[in-house]
């Protein structure tokens, strides 16, 4: 072969996309179904082929949405009239045929077929094979490429570390490089989704009810229960972005999740995801093992919901509004506090408000942007009008249970100006109200309880409800 006709080979796997389609579609498989993870051992007894070539059998990948590595493809596009185009991946051919087909610019597919696993020494003999040594260039990112590399007449380094690049110019004259993408904190602090801990301030809210907020131990005990909430509600958060990566890349604003975007690769996610876990449940057997339990059946509830329960229309608002309500339920339990009825009430019906607000949110972005059904979800954008309703309805229970509370003997034992706390009810009529006219306008926040904490008007009205609690001691 000339010069000129030399083909280009380039890899797919954290090259041509940043990500990896085996674990892609084998968390896809497992999203549908967790049983499948029992099928995957036995498959992977044949080999690592016959694996990648049953999980694809299964599942649809939707190619059009992968985070495509765009500054290499505009150079391949330059490419192409220069030199053959070949994909030469270790994923399954028809997830490899997939990419191909989509992309428009290879003359050829070379990828695992159910025998062969394509990957490092396998790649390179083939490689050799089909195009003779040394005639072929290369494209890859990982050290399994270095021996394809020491038989290609050039490399090609993609998203490589520092050494690397060097093992890569070792092997091969390097005929170009394309610096790695920053692998940053900030990231991580996205996909661990701290600010979401906010919610977990809820573990805080028994103390307070409870008026032991000065009670030193359990406060102290309380702050680890919040702690360890904020590890498993992190751990679960991983998970269920990448059990949720086509449904997140469709997604107007989800599709820049670090997982979804490419920004950090699923292996670390699945590596982080257990052990975050691991150290939620740790710190809550060592605190008590009866939070432990709660915190328990918190991960169960949330896993259920993000499997199955989610895509069940208005179960999966009342599951969300029952979350919550297990953050206070742990809190009590965490201080050895009796739990309170009126609490639970009350927490019930505001969040399951909040929880329907959250999907009115998601519905009228789905009608602005002109689709009819939430991705991932049992609602239609026709729901829009009823859960409006409901959600308001929920709301405006939340006051009514609130002045029961308030007219009871249970508040006569805690404060000494019950009637007081009266106000609380216009403040909080006020607060509901006001949330839904802003969601009715599309200016809501697509997570109340994060609108809820930036938004300065709701500061104000939480900080006159702070000055009547304290006016009815």
């Amino acid at each position: 072969m000339t010069d000129q006709v030399l083909p280009l080979c380039v890899d797919l796997d954290g090259t041509l996309i940043h990500s990896d389609l085996l674990i892609e579609s084998a968390l896809a498989l497992l999203a549908r179904n967790p049983l499948y993870g029992f099928a995957m051992l036995f498959w992977l007894f044949r080999g690592k082929a016959h694996l990648k070539q049953e999980i694809a059998k299964r599942c649809e990948i939707q190619v059009a949405t992968l985070p495509f590595n765009a500054t290499l493809i505009d150079w391949l596009h330059e490419q192409r009239p220069r030199r053959p185009l070949v994909l030469c991946t270790a994923s399954d051919a028809k997830l490899a045929s997939a990419v191909a087909i989509h992309l428009g610019f290879f003359s050829e597919v070379m990828a695992s077929n159910g025998i062969t696993n394509l990957s490092g020494h396998n790649k390179c003999r083939a490689l050799v094979r089909r195009f003779g040594e040394r005639c072929y260039d290369y494209a890859g990112n990982g050290k399994a490429d270095i021996e394809v590399w020491q038989h290609a007449r050039n490399a090609i380094v993609v998203d490589a570390t520092p050494a690397l690049q060097r093992a890569a110019a070792q092997a091969a004259p390097v005929e170009r490089i394309f610096e790695r993408r920053p692998r940053r904190l900030q990231a991580w602090f996205r996909a661990l989704r701290l600010h979401q801990w906010l919610k977990n301030l809820l573990t805080f809210l028994p103390l307070l009810t409870a008026h032991r907020l000065f009670d030193i131990a359990a406060l102290t005990d309380a702050g680890l229960g919040f702690l360890s909430f904020g590890l498993c509600a992190s751990g679960v958060y991983l998970l269920n972005d990448l059990l949720d990566l086509d449904a997140d890349r469709r997604h107007p604003r989800k599709r820049r999740r670090p997982f979804a975007s490419g920004s950090l690769p699923l292996a670390a996610g699945l590596i982080a995801a257990p052990l975050l876990t691991l150290g939620a449940f740790g710190l809550a057997v060592a605190l008590d093992p009866r939070f432990a339990l709660v915190l328990l059946g918190y991960y169960a509830l949330t896993l259920a919901y993000s499997l199955w329960l989610k895509r069940i229309v208005m179960l999966d608002v009342i599951v969300l509004a029952a979350l919550y309500t297990v953050r206070i339920i742990a809190g009590t339990v965490v201080i050895d506090q009796a739990l309170s009825f009126w609490l639970l009430a009350f927490s019930m019906f505001i969040f399951l408000s909040l929880a329907m607000l959250k999907r009115y949110t998601e519905l009228l972005a789905m009608q602005t942007s002109g689709e009819s059904k939430a991705s991932g979800r049992g609602y239609n954008v026709d729901d829009l009008a009823l859960i409006q309703s409901l959600g308001g309805a929920s709301g405006y229970l939340s006051v009514l249970v609130l002045a029961l509370y308030i007219n009871s003997t249970a508040s006569e034992a805690l404060y000494r100006h019950p009637q007081v706390l009266w106000l609380l009810c216009p403040l909080l009529l006020y607060w509901i109200s006001r949330v839904w006219v802003i969601a009715h306008r599309g200016l809501m926040h697509d997570d109340p309880v994060i609108f809820a904490v930036v938004d300065r008007v709701s500061r104000v009205v939480l900080a006159l409800g702070a000055i009547v609690v304290i006016g009815a001691l």
